[in-house]
């Protein structure tokens, strides 16, 4: 968006979907979310506020209900909150057929009823049903709607459109030449190159396969997702062509030396159970140094409308590995995937993982960046995988029962399963690198903290390998006791730093009392006093720790 939308090179950035829409029971999407009002506040809400804080210029409500009213008719989300308490200025849009979806919920009875509802509710701007156009001005006349509010529905997107310099020029953003001069430049390919390589996260590498010689005699490169340019794009990339794309065979090709054969089969399709194709795959495999596999999720099999209720690997691609597997070659196993997935056996039995989701145009170059080692991964996982489908929802800041395990693991009267770990498979902030970090010497600055004051909380960190490399250092916090439970640790700082080889460097995160606020029974933000601990370390799981009280 920048700071100036005349400019025609920002566009007005858009916030979605508000409010609650990853929380739909069953992971479902559009289905029925239902939580506290402290959860809300306190989880669901604080991304709308910091956007809000950032000047974003329009934010779109979601499709779910929220304790029983739907998001798009929701008085109290649209005009209370956001709105009143948190000085959003610019316009609220539908998301797409939401209002006329009010009947379909069985909040509204009537076109003309889900337009009331929606634009009192604060709804600026109704996308994709016409219902605006066609009720709003019989709901004026009637009185059910007032023109005070119709007044303010188009100030705010008049205001948005002025900004933007539509007044001026309508069709400023529909310049052919400018997008034939400006679209997948030299720069811009280099820079989603550089963002999708971050992204990666090293998951295994237990036997220091990567990096891999850009000299290797020979590489198999198999799977179904290896030569799948348009899957690379992901979902929503409707105006995505995959003749941009960098598949990722053609990513290894492009890297290695030209002594090196680069052998590649298919081996099967994403969501195929015939083994058909997998003795091309077994006879390259054969005859390679070394297996690269690409699996995984179809570009098309995640995002909106494309819930799973198995969230393993589709098909038989995994037989598939397990034969390769089989061969005795050394083997890397890319995933790609738009969602956590459960994969046990994979990482329990494959020595080399990595996690590469859909990257985009620059696919394959980012995944060869990181395979031949030009690039040391640093990327962490931003969601906790499962063991098992059953855990979910998991998430790293759950609250402890009164019958944590970690009490008394031997007694079986504990919050637990007796079929499955309760941990994440890969924990969230999880994330390997071709070298290592050493934690240390975790300080506070003072043993207590009053208000208005400052707790400096510093850390060492050492690389302790042969390879320069970066480290994303993670804050968290425990309230131990408070007037309503609060999770066993919430991610408060994290920092990305750059080291050398045996390297070290001091990491200093500084807390406030407002960062220990929650919202307690009676709805109020607070502090409570008392004791809390600080958590330091490359994850959410593996960590140091200390100790302070909030006076």
């Amino acid at each position: 968006q920048g700071d100036d939308l005349s400019k025609n090179n920002t566009v007005a950035a858009c916030a979605k979907h508000y409010v609650g829409y990853g929380a739909a029971i069953a992971g479902r999407d559009y289905n029925t979310v239902d939580m506290s009002l402290q959860l809300l506040h306190d989880v669901y809400l604080p991304p709308f506020k910091s956007a809000v804080d950032a000047g974003v210029a329009t934010i779109m409500s979601a499709f779910n209900t929220l304790n029983g009213v739907p998001a798009s008719g929701n008085s109290y989300l649209i005009r209370q909150v956001l709105k009143n308490e948190f000085g959003f200025s610019g316009f609220v849009d539908s998301d797409a057929g939401a209002i006329l979806e009010l009947m379909a919920h069985g909040y509204a009875t009537d076109r003309a009823d889900a337009g009331r509802l929606a634009i009192n509710a604060g709804v600026d701007m109704d996308m994709g049903t016409g219902i605006y156009a066609t009720e709003l001005a019989g709901l004026i006349k009637n009185g059910s709607v007032s023109e005070k509010t119709l007044d303010d529905a188009v100030r705010r997107i008049l205001t948005v459109k002025y900004k933007l310099g539509l007044f001026d020029d309508p069709y400023r953003y529909c310049d052919k030449k400018r997008e034939k001069k400006d679209l997948l430049t030299a720069e811009h390919r280099t820079a989603a190159r550089d963002l999708a390589r971050q992204s990666i996260v090293l998951l295994k590498n237990d036997q220091h396969i990567l990096p891999i010689s850009k000299n290797i005699g020979k590489i198999a490169v198999i799977g179904p997702l290896a030569d799948a340019k348009n899957d690379m794009l992901g979902c929503w990339s409707f105006t995505g062509d995959e003749k941009d794309a960098v598949s990722i065979l053609d990513g290894i090709k492009s890297a290695v030396s030209p002594k090196t054969a680069v052998l590649y089969a298919k081996g099967c399709d994403v969501g195929s159970t015939s083994t058909g194709q997998f003795d091309d795959a077994l006879k390259i495999a054969a005859e390679a140094d070394l297996v690269v596999m690409a699996i995984g999720e179809s570009g098309d099999m995640t995002g909106e409308a494309h819930s799973r209720a198995d969230i393993s690997i589709p098909g038989n691609q995994e037989e598939l590995v397990r034969r390769i597997q089989a061969t005795g070659k050394p083997l890397v196993i890319l995933l790609a995937n738009g969602r956590p997935l459960t994969i046990p056996w994979l990482a329990g039995n494959v020595s080399t993982l990595v996690e590469t989701w859909f990257l985009g145009t620059e696919a394959g170059h980012a995944v060869a960046d990181v395979l031949f080692g030009d690039y040391n991964p640093s990327g962490k996982l931003p969601v906790s995988f499962p063991v098992s489908v059953g855990q979910i929802p998991l998430y790293y800041s759950e609250c402890s029962t009164g019958r944590p395990l970690a009490e008394d693991p031997g007694n079986i009267f504990r919050s637990r399963y007796i079929d499955s770990p309760n941990d994440a498979l890969f924990p969230f902030g999880y994330g390997l690198s071709y070298t290592t970090f050493q934690y240390s010497n975790l300080k506070l600055s003072k043993p207590e903290l009053t208000t208005d004051q400052t707790l400096e909380v510093s850390v060492d960190i050492t690389n302790t390998g042969s390879r320069q490399g970066e480290e994303v250092a993670q804050l968290y916090i425990r309230d131990l006791c408070a007037s309503v439970c609060q999770p066993v640790k919430v991610l408060k700082r994290f920092e990305k730093i750059a080291l050398n080889p045996s390297e070290t460097k001091t990491v200093t995160f500084r807390l406030q009392q407002e960062d220990l606020k929650f919202h307690n029974a009676e709805m109020k933000w607070v502090a409570e006093p008392g004791d809390f601990m600080i958590y330091v370390g490359g994850n959410s799981k593996e960590v140091l720790q200390a100790s302070f009280k909030l006076l």
